[in-house]
């Protein structure tokens, strides 16, 4: 079974139609790159999967959890899919051991001794281990990105979600992020990741998909779509990208 299977998804905001219609599948241990220009839908689609947009019509199964929008159904289903976003949305006035402490706490009831064994496990996949006790403003923007990630690993996600993650960063704080990215990858953890990095998606996604106008219009493996693309909107993008 797919560890995400996705059914005719449909989505509006008022008269906008921004998904019409759009079913994919991901294996576990796949990397799944989403592509596409601003307004085609990859980040609703990734907002949806994780509970943050309802769903018009269609149907989403995830991680083991059929959608629903109960809020004890989305704590759940949060517990096995986390998501990072390109704004880092660290708490200012938590330490970096506490900002990655704190959810798995309140949300699976363990000790604080536990919890900051593992918030250490991952500051230090993340190459962070000595900011541990740093407060975010004394970080450069892609360790605080680094931080927000680890914050996501403590949980123990089956399915991580990345809605453009490097687009507030510099080049060189970028790589650091994205080197972080494609260790995860190295590990087996099942990613989907909006992103504009195309030498990123070309290398370290299984999958590429390019979204035009609310729909999947392309999508294969990703050395294959790159060198071979199809259609003429998706040559268009990477020419333009």
């Amino acid at each position: 079974m797919p560890i995400v299977r996705v059914e005719n998804l449909r989505k509006s905001f008022g008269a906008l139609e921004v998904l019409k219609g759009v079913s994919l599948n991901v294996e576990k241990g796949q990397v799944v790159a989403l592509l596409g220009k601003s307004g085609s839908g990859k980040s609703t689609l990734l907002r949806c999967l994780n509970g943050l947009e309802k769903v018009n019509d269609g149907k989403i199964e995830i991680a083991g959890h059929s959608m629903v929008y109960s809020a004890g159904a989305l704590r759940e289903l949060r517990k096995d899919v986390g998501i990072v976003f390109q704004s880092f949305n660290l708490f200012p006035h938590l330490s970096v051991l506490e900002n990655v402490t704190l959810a798995p706490r309140l949300s699976k009831g363990i000790t604080r001794a536990q919890a900051q064994e593992t918030a250490l496990e991952m500051l230090s996949k993340v190459g962070l281990h000595e900011k541990a006790g740093s407060y975010p403003d004394e970080l450069s923007g892609g360790q605080q990105q680094r931080v927000a990630i680890a914050r996501s690993l403590a949980m123990s996600p089956k399915v991580m979600l990345f809605d453009e993650v490097t687009s507030a960063l510099d080049p060189e704080l970028t790589g650091e992020v994205l080197l972080v990215m494609e260790k995860l990858a190295a590990d087996g953890m099942t990613m989907i990741l909006v992103t504009h990095e195309m030498e990123f998606a070309r290398k370290v996604a299984t999958t590429t998909i390019f979204m035009h106008q609310g729909l999947i219009h392309e999508e294969g493996p990703s050395q294959e779509i790159f060198s071979s693309p199809r259609t003429r909107e998706f040559r268009q993008f990477l020419g333009a990208a």
